[in-house]
């Protein structure tokens, strides 16, 4: 078995993946854009199996790859459970692809496409709270909850950190079958890890006040915050911190959850943007008066 070098996608282990073209699948809808390509409905015309397509962006030739690309394969490829998206193939286009007048898509005239196949799922978290007059009941609330959970901990343990748990990342089936996905910007740790993480990570509502105030070391603590904001607005039938910008989002949480000092959160007075931040009088803890209402 061959072994990956750090830093470079093998695919030996599945050595099938990137053989077929996606001319194996009839794109039926576009269902998604994601951070770095377009996501289609499609059915497999071998087997009528219905999957998702997720295109990959090439836009800069020049940097080859797109790094998010390769960790999602990558940590994929890692991972197997219930409760976290199958990513079952690479496939590719052999040539440029054309729409219905014949012209190259993307003005890409010389290179293929490359596409990732996916299960496929029939929503995600997101738009089925969108609906309306949409109220989960307690039983549905803690289905969820617990599959999230159990995912996230299956990634934790195997040294995976999400870094990007939200809504529309959370994918639903008819049964009600939740798993976890798009791992654009996942990475692996290791429990003695020193160096430096960026903080430019989680979508602005979900992310954790240590990443807001600059912090560059933090741990799976950092997923488990998202899912708290979850949880919350699961309950609530709402966003619980929608922020319009990093500074409206700190006071949005040091409103609900009280301005933290070093009793209760040793060393948060020496984060990088810690003094930028703080308010100017201490906020108290009210998260208990807010879900009674």
């Amino acid at each position: 078995m061959a072994v990956a070098v750090p830093g470079q996608l093998n695919l030996d282990e599945a050595p099938s993946w990137g053989s077929r073209s996606v001319d194996c699948f009839e794109k039926l809808e576009q269902i998604g854009e994601g951070t770095y390509g377009q996501v289609y409905m499609a059915k497999e015309t071998g087997t009528n199996e219905i999957v998702a397509l997720k295109k990959i962006r090439m836009d800069n030739e020049r940097e080859g790859f797109p790094i998010t690309a390769i960790r999602e394969i990558k940590i994929l490829k890692k991972l197997h459970h219930q409760n976290v998206i199958k990513l079952k193939e690479i496939v590719t286009s052999p040539g440029p692809e054309r729409d219905e007048q014949g012209r190259p898509i993307d003005g890409n005239k010389y290179k293929g496409s490359i596409y990732m196949v996916f299960e496929y799922m029939d929503h995600d978290l997101t738009g089925l709270a969108d609906r309306p007059g949409m109220r989960f009941t307690v039983p549905q609330i803690k289905c969820y909850m617990k599959q999230l959970l159990t995912g996230l901990h299956y990634c934790h343990v195997n040294q995976v950190l999400h870094r990007d748990i939200k809504g529309s990342n959370l994918l639903i089936d008819n049964e009600g079958n939740l798993k976890l996905a798009d791992f654009g910007l996942a990475r692996s740790f290791s429990s003695d890890h020193n160096g430096n993480l960026t903080n430019r990570v989680i979508t602005l509502w979900y992310r954790p006040p240590e990443l807001l105030l600059g912090s560059t070391k933090y741990s799976p603590a950092v997923d488990m915050w998202s899912v708290g904001c979850i949880f919350a607005e699961l309950l609530n039938g709402k966003p619980i911190l929608p922020g319009k910008n990093e500074p409206e989002q700190l006071t949005k949480i040091f409103e609900l959850c009280g301005t933290p000092d070093d009793t209760i959160w040793p060393g948060v007075t020496k984060m990088p943007w810690y003094n930028n931040f703080k308010p100017h009088r201490p906020l108290k803890r009210r998260v208990k008066d807010f879900f009674k209402q």
